[in-house]
């Protein structure tokens, strides 16, 4: 691994230990954060047998980095209107009419912005007769299968809670349509990724 590579992971380490200082939703936290532990150690593990570049590597570490302060706030919970009038004197909720907190939907669609390169790359490196489009056509729906397959996963632990805690862990806010959206996102963020992805897929 890089120097640049164990600068980037060390730095999501840090955010990871930090995210967890006085929590206050420690149980919720968890159960999210249990995600982040997995996704560290198969970065670290898949990262070893099929090396990234350093943008692709540093892209998924941006990523979980984002996760780990969803997780702290329950996404739903996440300051950043606070955070930005504070520091810009300007409210996204109040200047764009949002209704419900968006970080979740910023996550989703980083989502497939973030590991889409990714995907791409190691596919090249496990089928090298795979042409870039190709390589990049398998990581989009790659995206796509995981996006649904987390939104099932979360509707499972949502079974097995008491309605009030599925609401906090979900952070569908009262929509509907929730799990279609970020789906959708994590679509669109795979696809707008084509011009890193396919220059590291070469």
């Amino acid at each position: 691994m890089s120097a640049a590579k164990k600068a980037a992971f060390c730095a999501v380490l840090a955010v990871f230990v930090a995210s967890w200082i006085l929590p206050p939703w420690p149980l919720e936290q968890a159960l999210h954060s249990s995600l982040t532990v997995v996704g560290l150690a198969a970065l670290w593990w898949v990262d070893r047998r099929w090396p990234l570049g350093n943008g692709a590597h540093a892209a998924i570490c941006v990523f979980i980095a984002l996760h780990c302060l969803g997780a702290r706030w329950l996404y739903s919970n996440v300051p950043y209107d606070a955070w930005m009038q504070a520091s810009f004197g300007w409210s996204p909720g109040a200047a764009l009419g949002w209704q419900r907190n968006h970080f979740d939907r910023l996550v989703h669609l980083l989502y497939g912005a973030c590991f889409t390169p990714a995907l791409a790359q190691w596919a090249r490196q496990l089928w090298p007769a795979l042409r870039a489009g190709h390589a990049f056509t398998l990581a989009v729906m790659a995206i796509m299968c995981s996006s649904l397959v987390y939104e099932w996963m979360e509707w499972g632990i949502a079974l097995a809670l008491s309605p009030e805690a599925a609401e906090s862990y979900n952070g569908q806010q009262g929509d509907a349509w929730d799990a279609h959206a970020d789906m959708a996102l994590a679509t669109l963020g795979s696809l707008l990724a084509w011009p890193f992805a396919r220059k590291q897929a070469r």
